[in-house]
């Protein structure tokens, strides 16, 4: 690890932090706190001699790991908590909103319970990157990669499934 910023840290910064966060805010459902993960990924790429070529790949991982890290870590909790004691009496559309909030939060909770590797597969795939950036970050074959997804989604509607059977 080298001991100093790395001299091209603005430039792959400028390039990639809309992706970098867009991978975030897709695990998290918060862009400000997509920023600060992004800012978290960030950092650390600043202290790696990964190659320039391979940047945007590292960063896209290492942002999908810190995101579902965050999700993981209970942090969010108290957000969740009081979205979830909304006052009686709103408006239709304060509850549409609260519903379609809850059910993105239950989405988010079983995609933090599935294997790392297929979460962030899942995560990164539906943010955008093709098929051979997806290989090329996890290392994965790119033929591989469809059905690395393919099992993460029906991992995902299993986990949906389980937990909304018990509640």
């Amino acid at each position: 690890m080298p001991a100093s910023v790395r001299s091209d840290l603005e430039h792959i910064f400028r390039a990639a932090y809309p992706k970098v966060v867009g991978v975030a805010a897709r695990v998290l459902g918060s862009r400000n706190e997509a920023e600060d993960v992004a800012q978290e990924t960030f950092l650390a790429f600043g202290r790696t001699d990964v190659p320039a070529g391979e940047a945007l790949g590292w960063l896209c991982v290492a942002a999908a790991h810190t995101a579902l890290n965050h999700l993981r870590s209970g942090r969010r909790r108290a957000v969740r908590e009081e979205a979830a004691s909304a006052s009686p009496g709103v408006s239709p559309d304060v509850a549409e909103t609260v519903v379609a909030r809850e059910e993105h939060q239950r989405v988010r909770a079983a995609l933090s319970r599935l294997p790392r590797r297929q979460a962030v597969a899942l995560v990164l795939r539906h943010s955008g990157l093709s098929y051979a950036e997806v290989a090329a970050a996890l290392d994965l074959s790119p033929a591989s990669v469809g059905t690395t997804v393919r099992r993460a989604e029906s991992a995902l509607r299993e986990e949906l499934n389980r937990h909304a059977s018990s509640r």
